[in-house]
């Protein structure tokens, strides 16, 4: 049975439910994270758990209760154990009225553990032609207002990809539907500026520190003539991209995409907590 936790205590998926007044179902005011975990053990939860609070924060939200959230996710792993999953923190702004306005009730906090597969060794993607906002209000937030990245991973489906690269407003390359992009040029890797509108990713973070790759300006058509594209994030980690729309990628994966997914394994196995 699959066992959530959900303000303060586990529940079975039946009766694990939130009012349908909840301001994150009724107009996406809310935040989340997603964390891989192997063995039962989370991965990079402090670093999940500062972007939580940075989140929420920009939301306007309370401060999330990080000692409530550890013991949820405590609970739900030995609840619900796996070799590999993903945990889901989600935290909303609770019952309010209807409309943008918040009420004064106490935050949503729901977790739940699923598993997950092992990430094939490449994968392909898709550009789409709608834009990040750099400027916005949500800019660098991870909110569960979601539904353009709904739209962007459903196009991508339909051309055989697994993922979707957005530019931004300016034209810079920014970042997938839920990964962080790198590109590969003249053996070096660059990741699009945190300016840029992408979301400050954990896993690009550590790939950042580890490898040295280089935050830089990059112009979408950069993906036309990069030597190596690989993606990030907590449930790809490093994930090699074999084509971009109708462009193969030769080598997939390349060894500068090879080096970080080998450094970033070593240096995640070593610590759990980086």
């Amino acid at each position: 049975m699959t066992l959530i936790w959900l303000d303060g205590e586990l529940r079975d998926a039946d009766s694990a439910r939130v009012s349908v007044f909840d301001h994150g179902l009724t107009v996406g005011d809310g935040v989340f994270e997603t964390l891989k975990t192997e063995r039962g053990r989370p991965f990079a939860l402090r670093r999940h758990l500062d972007r939580l609070a940075s989140s929420a924060a920009g939301l306007g939200l309370p401060d999330p209760d990080r000692d409530e959230v550890r013991r949820a996710i405590d609970a739900v792993l030995e609840a619900v154990p796996l070799a590999r999953g993903r945990v889901r923190i989600t935290y909303t702004g609770g019952h309010s009225p209807l409309g943008s306005d918040r009420g004064d009730a106490r935050p949503t906090l729901v977790v739940a553990h699923a598993e997950a597969k092992a990430p094939p060794e490449t994968t392909a993607v898709i550009t789409v032609p709608w834009t990040r906002n750099e400027r916005g209000a949500l800019t660098g937030l991870k909110t569960t207002s979601y539904a353009e990245n709904v739209l962007a991973l459903a196009r991508a489906r339909q051309q055989a990809a697994s993922e979707a690269l957005f530019g931004n407003n300016a034209g810079q390359l920014c970042e997938g539907t839920g990964t962080n992009v790198f590109v590969v040029l003249d053996g070096v890797a660059h990741t699009p500026p945190l300016s840029s509108g992408c979301l400050p990713g954990v896993t690009r973070a550590l790939v950042v520190e580890w490898t040295g790759a280089k935050e830089t300006e990059l112009p979408m058509d950069v993906l036309d003539r990069a030597d190596e594209v690989f993606l990030t994030s907590s449930t790809r980690d490093v994930q090699a991209v074999r084509r971009v729309d109708g462009r193969e990628v030769p080598g997939a994966p390349g060894p500068v995409t090879a080096e970080a997914l080998r450094v970033f394994r070593a240096r995640a196995a070593d610590d759990q907590d980086p």
